[in-house]
């Protein structure tokens, strides 16, 4: 990442390397997460919000929604800096959920770039990325891939 006068600047097309990982610190996932995510969206899932139901249910404990943890996890990749001011455009998500996210459980993303694809007409390239989401155990609970497209580096620019 680069900053210059206007603040911090994430990479470039150019910059971007196959085989390039990145990880994201962690975010411990709370209750109130919960409560927030299912008054935005309405979903009001008794498996994410009804304590009393799930103790009878095979996981014995309300589960965190799975798009919740997805959410989490774009935040938590956007804040590497990497995407700064050079991301155009978010252009397509494919992800697998594997593992229940409890309350109390800490999440963090590893993202490794496995291809590039040039696109001058768009103003940059695409790239494509294995994403991990993985618990405090190092368990994966969501994997997948997501395509960004990223700008090319200015003629302007250093």
């Amino acid at each position: 990442m680069q900053y210059t006068d206007n603040g911090p600047l994430g990479y470039y097309f150019e910059d971007i390397e196959i085989g390039k990982t990145l990880v994201t610190r962690g975010r411990t996932i709370t209750e109130s997460d919960i409560v927030q995510f299912a008054a935005l969206t309405g979903d009001y899932n008794p498996m994410h919000t009804n304590a009393e139901y799930m103790k009878n249910h095979p996981m014995k404990q309300r589960v965190a929604h799975g798009m919740l943890t997805l959410s989490y996890a774009v935040g938590q990749l956007y804040q590497l800096g990497f995407m700064e001011r050079t991301v155009l455009a978010f252009r397509g998500l494919e992800m697998k959920f594997s593992l229940p996210v409890f309350i109390g459980d800490t999440v963090h993303v590893r993202l490794t770039v496995t291809e590039k694809k040039e696109m001058k007409r768009l103003g940059g390239g695409s790239i494509l990325a294995e994403i991990k989401i993985l618990n405090q155990d190092g368990k994966t609970v969501q994997s997948g891939t997501m395509e960004l497209l990223l700008a090319s580096r200015p003629a302007d620019a250093g």
